[in-house]
């Protein structure tokens, strides 16, 4: 396993030669930071100017090689620069690169890959705009207009986007703050967040008590609830702090969903197409949560192309030619970079590499939660995880100070790493799907070494 893949990623790796930021990555961001707005957030975290990217791997302008495992916050599920995704956009840009919804026969690829892929109950494809966040616009759209109603449900620590609709379906005040009112008739509940259990109780009861609030709220009267078109679930959360739900609460959102004649929307714009060890997270629970509609972008355009798609019943495809477009849905290099993508990642069974090595790497991040006082829980799924971070255990107040440290001090050794989470406590690792065990191991080492060594310091 360990030389898989050994020929897509820079061959040293991690190299500082200089403390990050080096001197020609201070001149270039000091350039953004004079011209470009202040909104501009990666770069305080991780400061450097890259100057290219390969496999699992990203080389700055002063000759530090990272070990990527951030993946540009999962797009880059094979990779930087895979070669069959880049050969695939070459010859589509020599022939067009913008087409509308006009077929072509690099469309009609895409199209045939998705169905190899999705369930066969999810028959129909739209691509809409170029980001996650018009996914989850035409995803609401299409529920409305077949159900008739206004209002979705979604969850604490939801992350659907950043326009419209799917700011209103986020919960992070520090992305709403200064924007209400947004979208009325969302209503939030809680998620299968174990860790910190909105109900208290056992750990291993949340999903039932969270399940059952659903359907609580769908029953009653008096819950303050209308009918909704539609709930909308992250099938594993990711900003909300890579939260992983149990397979029984996916299945049981379905039946209560089912029950109540509501829509199903599962988000997988981040953990979709093969990140945490299915092709689909919500294929954990098997058939049983097989939603209405599915969102997807993020990794669908194969190396970073804008590009995104919503999946759904035969029975919801009742809107008229026009009800829904997008200038940029005609994005010809998106399509074909990504249905290459897509078919070296079933040839070659990603979904299974991602979820045997994620297990390697999680067992070694799970000997911090006692080997370290400041590691809460180490959780991950395939290729997705999240460390979060505690000023103590037994309490467990959270310690965003610290996850800063943690992706300050893994940058400054190669390692490249974000942050989420409730409270922006969680060291968050998206690696490129493509990364070699020896890679990842050395990842993880350098990660546990750096959370000890904090520790050290407080």
């Amino acid at each position: 396993m360990s030389n898989r893949f050994s020929e897509l990623s820079l061959s040293e790796a991690p190299v500082i030669k200089t403390t990050p930021p080096g001197p020609k990555s201070k001149a270039m961001l000091e350039t953004q930071a004079s011209l470009e707005s202040s909104v501009v957030s990666y770069p305080k975290g991780m400061p450097m100017a890259i100057k290219r990217g390969k496999g699992a791997t990203i080389e700055d302008v002063d000759g530090n090689v990272y070990i990527d495992m951030f993946g540009g916050a999962g797009v880059m599920a094979v990779g930087h620069g895979h070669p069959d995704a880049l050969k695939a956009a070459h010859a589509a840009i020599d022939l067009y690169t913008h087409t509308l919804d006009i077929p072509t026969d690099v469309r009609a690829t895409m199209v045939a890959m998705l169905r190899e892929l999705l369930p066969a109950e999810l028959s129909r494809v739209f691509f809409g705009g170029p980001t996650g966040s018009d996914a989850v616009e035409q995803a609401i759209k299409l529920a409305r207009y077949n159900t008739g109603r206004h209002e979705i449900i979604a969850f604490h620590g939801a992350y659907h986007g950043m326009t419209g609709v799917a700011l209103g379906l986020t919960t992070d005040e520090s992305h709403r703050a200064g924007m209400a009112p947004l979208v009325p008739g969302i209503h939030f509940i809680p998620y299968d967040y174990k860790y910190r259990s909105p109900f208290g109780g056992p750990e291993d009861e949340t999903d039932l008590r969270a399940a059952e609030y659903l359907d609580l709220v769908l029953s009653d009267s008096h819950s303050g609830f209308g009918k909704p078109a539609a709930v909308i679930m992250e099938s594993v959360q990711g900003e909300g702090g890579t939260i992983i739900p149990s397979p029984r609460f996916l299945k049981m959102v379905r039946e209560i969903t089912t029950k109540h004649d509501v829509l199903l929307i599962c988000d997988e714009i981040q953990s979709g197409l093969g990140r945490t060890g299915k092709m689909f997270a919500f294929e954990h629970a098997g058939s049983d949560c097989i939603p209405d509609i599915v969102t997807m972008s993020k990794a669908l355009g194969g190396l970073g192309f804008p590009i995104s798609a919503i999946a759904y019943r035969e029975k919801l495809d009742t809107w008229p030619a026009g009800a829904s477009i997008g200038t940029f849905r005609g994005n010809m290099a998106a399509y074909a970079a990504g249905a290459a993508a897509l078919r070296f990642m079933k040839d070659n069974d990603i979904p299974g590499y991602a979820a045997e090595l994620g297990a390697k790497m999680l067992k070694e991040l799970k000997k911090l939660e006692t080997e370290t006082k400041i590691v809460g829980e180490a959780r991950g799924i395939g290729l997705m995880f999240g460390i979060e971070i505690v000023r103590d255990q037994k309490t467990k107040e959270p310690a965003s100070d610290l996850a800063k440290k943690v992706r300050k001090y893994a940058h400054q050794r190669g390692v490249m790493i974000e942050v989420g989470g409730h409270h922006n406590n969680v060291a968050r690792l998206l690696p490129p799907l493509i990364i070699t065990e020896e890679l990842a191991m050395k990842g993880v080492e350098i990660i546990s070494q750096v959370i000890r060594d904090i520790e050290k310091e407080i």
